[in-house]
């Protein structure tokens, strides 16, 4: 088979595209033939060599997947070989086969196309986790979604919406805040703008009223964390999901007990490790709410496998507005 192999960790042009042996599923796991696997700006870390979790090198990464099951090993009764599958795993999605645990490999809708169920991969369920299980979002309330362009925004933007909420987008230009409308926002505010800090405020405050932001989901950090701790209402919730601007914001514990505020993280890899279980139950509704028509991942583009470099420089480069495929199989 094909695969692109991190030897050693450093740029993109570290990765080689190579022939590799193909792998064969142990007791508990399936090996999926890959049709299309999701970029990740965590990719890019685990590439690079600064993620929390390096696999031994040599390994191809990528961390989710769709295509179709080629074999199981023994005790697996989730899926048969032939069945269409979306999977998880911590590395090993940028190449034609891979091997999975049975408990994160998912079976598709009919009608959802690989490329789509590579793109909710793990965006959807991180948007729903930290919107239900570390948010606890309550009907009627008001949402905000920093980043809101990305793949893990608009994900968020569209599971807030499934759900109930009201959303207020955040995007930094006027074609990120169309594509915010354009997949469900109520209301958008622009984080390219003179004093943030204050503007942010202005903005947020004109569309939802006085009292604020219940829930905040944050994959950017930086300055725009620092502007939405000022549109947070009486018992909101923040749920850090990442740091794409690149500064680690800190907060002064005070802040949480006059404002009654909660700061929650989410690091949704560990429900998928932890808890496959309630992952699984999640994904189950996000495809319902796929075939229901509620929700649709927006793929900006899908590259060959062989423009591979491509594909990972559009994350690196922030052009992108959604998600980016990589097509392993034509």
């Amino acid at each position: 088979m094909q695969a692109l192999i991190v030897k050693e960790h450093g740029p993109l042009e570290n990765l080689l595209l190579e022939e590799t042996p193909d792998p064969a599923p142990g007791p508990g796991e399936v090996l999926v033939d890959v049709h299309a696997a999701s970029v990740n700006f965590p990719d890019l870390l685990v590439i690079g060599g600064t993620y929390q979790i390096l696999p031994k090198r040599p390994f191809s990464p990528g961390k989710d997947m769709a295509g179709v099951v080629a074999a199981v090993g023994d005790g697996v009764t989730t899926c048969k070989p032939g069945d269409r599958v979306a999977a998880q795993n911590e590395y090993g999605g940028y190449a034609q086969k891979c091997v999975v645990k049975q408990q994160t490999c998912y079976p598709m809708p009919e009608a959802m196309s690989y490329a789509d169920a590579a793109a909710m991969g793990i965006a959807y369920p991180t948007a729903h986790f930290a919107l239900v299980e570390r948010g606890q979002y309550q009907p009627g309330e008001t949402v905000l979604i920093n980043g809101a362009a990305g793949g893990v925004g608009i994900a968020t933007i569209q599971v807030a919406k499934a759900l109930g909420a009201t959303v207020v987008a955040s995007v930094g230009s006027a074609e990120k805040a169309a594509l915010a409308k354009h997949n469900g926002a109520d209301h958008v505010v622009r984080t390219d703008v003179p004093n943030l800090r204050d503007a942010f405020r202005d903005q947020v405050l004109a569309a939802v009223g006085k009292r604020g932001i219940d829930i905040i989901v944050d994959p950017v950090g930086g300055d725009v964390f620092d502007a939405s701790l000022r549109v947070i209402a009486w018992s909101g919730r923040l749920i850090v999901v990442g740091f794409a601007e690149g500064r680690i914001p800190e907060v002064k514990a005070g802040l949480l007990l006059v404002k009654n505020i909660a700061l929650l993280g989410l690091q949704y890899s560990a429900y998928r490790d932890r808890q496959p279980e309630k992952v699984q139950r999640v994904q189950h509704t996000l495809f319902d709410w796929y075939a229901a028509g509620k929700i649709k991942p927006h793929v900006m583009a899908a590259y060959p496998l062989a423009q591979y470099l491509d594909a990972l420089r559009a994350v690196r480069d922030r052009k992108v507005a959604g998600k980016i495929v990589i097509m392993t199989r034509q």
